[in-house]
């Protein structure tokens, strides 16, 4: 196991407080993402059975629809917690992903669908980055999720509650650090722009970046309908907020306004071993 640590509120909130699965699987911009998520990696992995490093996976929730896919799947997680439930869906083990303990050029895909959220100094950012680059395979596929920048300010606004003094100076400070200090509801948390994203994947060295607004624009609408009194948001809403993401996918000036950012991007292909 690792020595690095992670910050103790990170440990908290997923260790004893939230359940991660219960957001994907029960709220609706929970189910948007989860749905997108799958939707924008299908796209790029590799037919299975390839394998796949799910690094900082928690309980499993991608690596249940992987594994149903036929991938090969192999997880990652500081939490002991998540740990014990993912080892139901696939080979798990306690780690951290600016340190991994798998052999270099091991898997066809490495994805970190949550480790950027909570490393707040950008050289462990660089650290986790780098550990991917080095366990993926050459052409292999790296993924990695962040939460938008302003991601806060949309959601306070469901919540009817960006106006009181505490909540927009809270908000207020994040949009100005990128940065959450977890010191309540939320745990430590970095913001992303969607340029410095990509920018962070190129500095390890991938190639090929592309990112995504995972919910896209209309997220909001969709979680300021769950919020209200009544039955939530129809089926219909989510239909063409869905729909709204995709068509925002060629429009840049739209990824400030998804939630969550996914970036994509390979590991250069060895000439030599190609030619060999």
């Amino acid at each position: 196991m690792s020595n690095l640590e992670l910050d103790p509120s990170v440990m908290r909130f997923y260790g004893e407080t939230v359940n991660e699965d219960s957001r994907l699987r029960s709220s609706a911009d929970g189910r948007m993402e989860l749905v997108r998520t799958q939707e924008l990696l299908r796209r790029f992995l590799p037919p299975p059975p390839a394998r796949v490093l799910d690094v900082g996976g928690g309980s499993g929730i991608h690596a249940e629809w992987l594994v149903k896919d036929g991938y090969d799947v192999a997880l990652v997680d500081p939490v002991p917690r998540h740990v014990e439930h993912a080892a139901a869906v696939c080979s798990a083990s306690v780690g951290d992903a600016r340190e991994l303990h798998e052999p270099d050029n091991s898997f066809d895909v490495v994805q970190l669908l949550g480790p950027l959220y909570h490393l707040p100094d950008p050289q462990d950012r660089g650290k986790a980055l780098a550990e991917a680059f080095r366990v993926v395979k050459p052409g292999g596929l790296v993924a990695a999720a962040a939460i938008n920048r302003y991601a806060s300010l949309f959601e306070h606004v469901t919540y009817a509650h960006l106006h009181t003094e505490r909540i927009r100076n809270s908000v207020s400070k994040i949009l100005e650090t990128a940065v959450y200090d977890g010191a309540r509801g939320f745990t430590l948390s970095y913001f992303h722009r969607a340029e410095e994203l990509v920018a962070e994947l190129v500095a390890s060295g991938l190639t090929d970046v592309q990112v995504f607004g995972i919910e896209g624009p209309a997220w909001s609408l969709v979680k300021a309908a769950e919020q209200q009194p009544g039955d939530g948001p129809t089926d219909e809403l989510i239909a063409s907020a869905m729909d709204a993401a995709r068509l925002a996918e060629p429009y840049p000036e739209l990824l400030a306004a998804s939630s969550h950012l996914l970036a994509v991007g390979r590991a250069p292909v060895d000439v030599n071993a190609a030619v060999s």
